[in-house]
């Protein structure tokens, strides 16, 4: 116990350590939504995600959340869209999106995330930008639009996508408006109103749930879905939110924000390694573009 409790002492203080942890533990959540296919159904799965982090959660801070409540209630329109756009929508999406679409796909288009936070900031915050960010942003869409269409661009003409991949780009736009709102959420504890909204998530995936119900397209999870399940609900959804917190105390947000940018990279890796699924050049063209867009559009005079 003693040695556990020094290395997770260690580990507390190591910024660097703890963001990359969680860039891993996102990159994986593709593939955990691809192994989840004919194991546990989308809505199934985003569902008891959350009822895994708000059993977890509310015995270590219920009280506190309660003592916030004041806080929370003034704010409850705002909470109620974070936690159903940024956490239910996102994640349907995401886990829908992976019955049609690779795991590497879904993983390279979530890179197009940090420009569409910039392009959002420019628009509803009036920010400004420099000609090197808006490069950048039409490098990273270039990049989005040649692993959406596979390098043939007969689909860009006809507007052939994948109905995964599209699904995988709407969900990141929700996520983006969720990471914009974030600078105006209630003046509480991060963790406290990570609670707050998984209680939301939670309660808006319920009627998701009923519609897959109703459609006859539940399926409860396999002996291997609750494996999947477990990690998706303590690891994507719970540690790496931790962690990602304290990565922000430790360096700041800006500087935390950019390991971000490893999520594609390790997710693109994991889905060849552990699903063998093929990494085509077009895969490789993309990611470098998107990559190499999000590093422009972050550069800073």
């Amino acid at each position: 116990m003693n040695i556990l409790h020094a290395l997770w002492k260690g580990l507390w203080g190591q910024a660097y350590v703890l963001l990359t942890l969680t860039a891993l533990m996102w990159g994986g959540n593709a593939i955990a939504g691809r192994l989840a296919v004919g194991e546990v159904s989308p809505m199934m799965l985003t569902c008891l995600r959350w009822v895994i982090v708000v059993s977890v959660l509310l015995p270590l801070v219920g009280r506190q959340v309660v003592a916030e409540w004041p806080k929370i209630r003034e704010r409850w329109v705002f909470t109620l869209l974070m936690g159903a756009f940024g956490f239910t929508g996102f994640n349907a999406l995401f886990y829908a999106a992976a019955h049609y679409t690779t795991a590497v796909n879904l993983t390279i288009l979530q890179g197009a995330i940090p420009v569409l936070v910039l392009i959002g900031t420019v628009l509803l915050f009036k920010a400004r930008v420099i000609p090197l960010q808006i490069l950048g942003v039409i490098v990273t869409i270039l990049g989005v639009v040649l692993v959406s269409v596979k390098a043939d661009f007969e689909i860009l003409r006809t507007l052939a996508l994948n109905i995964g991949d599209a699904w995988m780009l709407i969900a990141c736009v929700f996520y983006a408006g969720y990471t914009l709102g974030l600078r105006h959420r209630p003046a509480i504890p991060g963790l406290i109103f990570f609670a707050a909204l998984a209680v939301v998530a939670f309660a808006t995936s319920v009627p998701l749930l009923g519609i897959e119900a109703a459609q006859g397209n539940l399926q409860f999870p396999t002996a291997r879905g609750w494996l999947i399940l477990l990690y998706v609900g303590l690891l994507p959804s719970l540690l790496s939110q931790i962690f990602f917190m304290r990565g922000v105390e430790l360096i700041g947000p800006a500087r935390a924000g950019l390991f971000v940018n490893l999520v594609p990279v390790f997710g693109a890796l994991l889905a060849v390694v552990l699903l063998g699924e093929p990494f085509a050049l077009y895969h490789a063209l993309g990611l470098v573009l998107v990559l190499g867009g999000i590093w422009l559009a972050e550069r800073r005079r």
